[in-house]
């Protein structure tokens, strides 16, 4: 199934165009206890634990008249924060309002409870509406914000950005873009080497968005430089930037090292060999990486041909590429996934995968008094996984999006 060519064709027919992604689900009218499970709190897992929902928040204790759902032998984790995703479902973030609403719904269904929206490479007027488009979807609260991931990048490390497209990080169009999210822009990656890439860090963090270092050429001293103006996220470490090196070590070193920076890892088994993904938490540790989908279109989906802007991309056994050129273009991955791998192969402890999924990413987007773990009072976003960690239901604000099905 292929996304529509079309899509990048963007609506403006404003805030009327736009309706929640629908609850397929009945709801319950009384509040909740999830009982029995091993739950993930910050302090640590508890055995045999349990979790209050009361309305969209957990409660404290269990609020009177609680119906009790036994879930004895899982996992109850807080719900999956999204910081780079593209789209899914068929269908992205750059499309129309039917799309991103697909979209969120899909990553939804696979426990992404909150989600920033990234676009790609466009025109600078496209990308303008599309921030106003995704702006109003982030006032109703249903995406925490916009990513752009480029056009200021390096063509040397372009990966799946149009090369035509792409231009040097003059400040004036960053803050055009900015301007255009009505404050809802939440990150721009930037290859902060090219031209006003300094400029342009120092201008975000003046805004409160946060600068990315990503798709970059950088040495070593310049990715120092640009973390010193500000810069504090490595977009998908390790990808579309130059391999560490033991004379010319290059951004991967500075990114690592420096503890003012959260690297985003793509844990899908195709963009990071294991042992990059061990190296990354040794250096960083669990407290500074963030797992990321870069998630496309076929995420939820499958094979097939789709479109990733304006490129065509052909999605073969789950791993995207460019029709031209072959670049990996993304990728079909969702968090739920990303999470069974964590803890099934690449054995970290399933405190470490919940910091990386959920605490790392709430923390970023300024919004861990609220979501990131399941503490009294925040959100009711929770993820509910089998014994072999398979997901099993996912709750949203109180509200089931996948209901579990318990035999």
């Amino acid at each position: 199934m292929a996304a529509d060519p079309g899509a990048r064709d963007v609506s403006t027919s404003g805030s009327a165009a736009w309706a929640r992604p629908a609850t397929p689900h009945p709801q319950p009218a009384t509040p909740l206890v999830l009982s029995g499970a091993n739950v993930v709190l910050p302090t640590g897992t508890v055995e045999n634990g349990q979790v209050a929902v009361d309305g969209k928040r957990i409660a404290g204790t269990a609020p009177a008249g609680a119906e009790v759902l036994d879930v004895t032998g899982h996992w109850l984790v807080p719900g999956f924060v999204d910081i780079h995703n593209h789209g899914g479902g068929g269908a992205s973030f750059s499309g129309t309002p039917d799309d991103i609403l697909t979209a969120i719904r899909t990553h939804r269904e696979h426990g992404t409870t909150t989600l920033v929206a990234s676009t790609v490479t466009d025109e600078t007027d496209l990308l303008v509406r599309q921030a106003g488009l995704l702006s109003e979807l982030a006032e109703q609260g249903d995406i925490a914000g916009i990513h752009f991931e480029g056009p200021f990048i390096s063509p040397c490390r372009k990966g799946a950005h149009s090369e035509k497209l792409l231009r040097d990080p003059d400040p004036a169009e960053v803050r055009k873009l900015i301007d255009a999210a009505r404050g809802k822009a939440k990150m721009v990656t930037l290859a902060t080497e090219l031209p006003g890439g300094i400029d342009s860090v120092r201008l975000l963090a003046e805004h409160g968005v946060i600068a990315a270092i990503g798709h970059t050429d950088a040495t070593y001293e310049q990715t120092v430089q640009a973390i010193d103006a500000g810069a504090t996220v490595a977009t998908h470490l390790f990808n579309a930037m130059p391999a560490l090196g033991h004379r010319s070590p290059g951004p991967i070193a500075a990114l690592l090292e420096d503890e003012r920076v959260t690297v985003e890892l793509i844990n899908d088994g195709t963009h990071l060999h294991p042992a990059a993904l061990e190296l990354a938490f040794h250096h960083a540790g669990a407290g500074r990486v963030a797992f990321i989908t870069d998630a496309m279109d076929a995420a939820g989906i499958g094979d097939g041909r789709y479109m990733l802007g304006p490129l065509e991309v052909e999605v073969s056994e789950g791993v995207a590429r460019l029709v031209e050129g072959g670049s990996i273009a993304g990728s079909t991955l969702t968090l739920d996934r990303a999470f069974q791998r964590a803890v099934t192969v690449d054995k970290l402890s399933v405190e470490d995968a919940v910091t990386a999924l959920s605490a790392n990413p709430a923390r970023l987007l300024g919004l861990a008094d609220r979501i990131g773990s399941l503490e009294p009072g925040k959100d009711a976003d929770l993820v509910l996984l089998d014994a072999d960690f398979g997901l099993k239901g996912v709750m949203r604000r109180g509200e089931w999006v996948v209901v579990p099905q318990l035999v």
